[in-house]
């Protein structure tokens, strides 16, 4: 009785672990972030990123919404280069439903005994995105951000998905110096 309280628990746990993604980012210490106000884009990185032009499209927007809506300026003449790199991957869950009673192969002392149940495999899309802030004028990199997460091949979800990771990573830029 106790585990069938607990599944619901379980499935909640599972669905809020898919639906985060996980930061990350790292910055030049010697940089003074302050004069930097206008961007654009780093074409021959963009031109490279493994997704389809669609997705490429969705992120840019994504990243003009959340810089201007941080006061940052898309100019043809820069003080900062945006670049992004995309890597995607099948993550494998292997859940263990051994519920320690009943015959089979199993914990237990011998092969007769043990728990029965079966194992789960899920895979789930999972991806990282990568933004590169470089500085216009030396073109060294300054900044980069890092989200990682599952992927939606739901075509309805994925602007919201795609704007849940460029936020979150842009969540870190500027850097605040501890």
């Amino acid at each position: 009785m106790k585990t069938l309280k607990l599944i619901p628990l379980f499935i909640l746990f599972i669905l809020a672990s898919c639906s985060s993604v996980r930061v990350n980012a790292d910055f030049d210490k010697n940089v003074n972030f302050e004069p930097f106000k206008t961007y654009a884009y780093l074409k021959s990185s963009i031109d490279k990123a493994e997704i389809s032009d669609l997705d490429k499209k969705r992120i840019l927007r994504s990243i003009d919404q959340v810089m201007t809506s941080k006061g940052f300026t898309k100019s043809e003449n820069p003080q900062m280069l945006i670049s992004i790199f995309t890597q995607e991957r099948e993550r494998v869950d292997v859940y263990n439903n051994n519920w320690g009673f009943g015959w089979g192969w199993g914990w237990g002392w011998n092969p007769w005994w043990g728990g029965m149940g079966m194992n789960s495999v899920y895979t789930t899309p999972e991806g990282t995105l990568f933004i590169d802030i470089l500085d216009a004028n030396s073109k060294e990199m300054i900044w980069q951000g890092e989200g990682s997460g599952y992927l939606t091949k739901n075509t309805n979800k994925k602007e919201e998905r795609i704007m849940e990771f460029v936020s979150k990573i842009l969540d870190q830029y500027p850097p605040t110096k501890k």
